[in-house]
């Protein structure tokens, strides 16, 4: 293992970073068809893995699972503490933000992009309320962007990898941003907003890039939890909407009340908040968790509404005459005498997602300490959590789930520092990485040619 610290003059955002890296295993001999100079401008694929509590960001190769890199994603974390304590209401959001989210810890990294070119890594960081733009090859910060609040949180960029979109927690907005890319004067510009509930939550766009699917948890970090949907809970944790953004203009085309919706297909007192979701390809149909569900929800997009809509309004717009909950999948409860007031951030669940195939969804059981990959037809799981799997350890706290090449699931286990990788036809763990103090968010990306000569790998 070799340190490089790699320190860079200049503007007041070049700053210094760590970059710690891993010695690839050997990747074999090369085709004849493969030349030097293809390989020099070939990029690698590979996944980010954001450790929240440590500022840092590990780079995996997503084929090998051998990790070639460390970013620290917080070089200017002194300057920005400055300001913070300089600044009496950032000081009491950035205390209540460390206190009542991050578990008595900062947090340093939620959710993180590389630009196309695979040169820069977009990151969102709650504590300093804002997003970076890191050029990987140096470790400097390029382009820095603060929210309208006091929090930032998910992200996710368009298919065309032109435009980021970032959830503003304390603002009930989510801005768009130009991606961009090193020596693309327009990185990080800041571009237009769309409105949303309380505490905006994870964006997914479709496949075309003309819309958002975007949901809003609302105040998790709340205590009121026994009775959350009554009067006093419902005002309270406020207003939580499940709800598709046409791109063109940033309007809402429709908006629901996962709560409402769950209890006219007959479940009744369960969350509005829709935590983490999956789209199946064609798109009809949204697979969510809500808070304190162990389990998870199919939602048809375009099936006519039961009652014919219009039942509700929420945020000024009325029930769609489209969308039906058409099954709840309950997965199991393995902590039931917990007091749901002891679930972290509400979250019973809080990771999911689908294969690219539409036939497998890798659901992170948080509470429960286990992996649950389940196959849609028939919606059987099958549990993983490290016991009787092969393995000597045991699952803690999964906390985010990322489909990755290759028909595998990448789930955080944030309770163990680590990163298992499942094999998502055989229903097996097949790899386990070690990272950082509480990886959350594992992203799809690249690193360029240049950035790897530059990391002398």
């Amino acid at each position: 293992m070799r340190r490089t610290t790699l320190a860079l003059a200049g503007s007041a955002l070049a700053l210094a970073v760590a970059v710690t890296v891993v010695p690839r295993a050997s990747a074999g001999p090369s085709t004849p068809a493969t030349t030097r100079e293809q390989t020099a401008q070939r990029s690698r694929d590979v996944m980010f893995v954001g450790n929240n509590w440590a500022g840092t960001a590990d780079v995996v190769d997503a084929h090998t699972f051998q990790k070639i890199g460390r970013i620290d994603i917080v070089p200017d974390r002194a300057e920005r503490m400055q300001e913070i304590v300089a600044d009496p209401a950032r000081l009491a959001f950035y205390l209540a933000i460390q206190q009542a989210i991050g578990e008595g810890h900062d947090q340093l990294v939620d959710d993180m992009f590389s630009t196309r070119d695979g040169r820069l890594l977009a990151v969102s960081r709650p504590s300093f309320a804002d997003v970076v733009w890191i050029d990987l090859a140096s470790g400097a910060i390029v382009k820095r962007q603060v929210m309208d609040g006091f929090r930032t949180d998910h992200m996710n960029v368009s298919p065309d990898g032109r435009r980021l979109v970032v959830s503003d927690s304390t603002s009930k907005s989510v801005h768009e941003y130009v991606l961009g890319g090193a020596g693309n004067p327009r990185t990080g510009v800041r571009l237009r907003t769309f409105e949303s509930g309380e505490t905006p939550h994870e964006s997914n766009y479709s496949a075309d890039g003309r819309r958002i699917f975007h949901a809003s948890i609302g105040r998790v970090y709340t205590p009121v939890d026994a009775g959350e949907l009554d009067a006093v809970g419902d005002l309270i944790k406020a207003d939580r909407w499940f709800q598709v953004v046409r791109t063109r203009d940033f309007s809402i085309a429709r908006r629901w009340d996962m709560g409402l919706e769950l209890e006219e297909a007959g479940y009744g007192d369960m969350s509005s908040a829709v935590r983490p979701m999956a789209i199946s390809p064609d798109e009809r149909f949204a697979y969510y968790q809500v808070s304190f569900l162990h389990g998870f929800v199919e939602f048809d997009l375009k099936a006519a509404d039961p009652n014919g809509g219009g039942d509700y309004v929420a945020g000024g717009q009325s029930e769609p005459d489209t969308g039906k909950v058409t099954r709840l999948i309950p997965l199991p409860n393995r902590v039931p005498d917990l007091p749901r007031e002891q679930y972290v951030l509400d979250s019973a669940h809080h990771g999911l997602s689908m294969n690219s195939k539409g036939t497998k969804l890798c659901v992170a059981g948080t509470m429960s300490d286990y992996a649950a990959i389940v196959t849609r037809r028939t919606m059987k799981a099958k549990i993983l959590d490290g016991e009787g799997d092969g393995e000597d350890r045991k699952y803690l706290k999964p906390y985010w789930s990322t489909e990755g090449p290759g028909n595998t699931c990448w789930m955080s286990m944030s309770g163990n520092d680590a990163v298992a990788v499942f094999d998502l036809r055989r229903r097996r763990e097949i790899a386990w990485i070690p990272v950082g103090d509480h990886p959350q968010r594992v992203r799809n990306g690249t690193v360029a040619a240049a950035v790897e000569r530059a990391w002398h790998l």
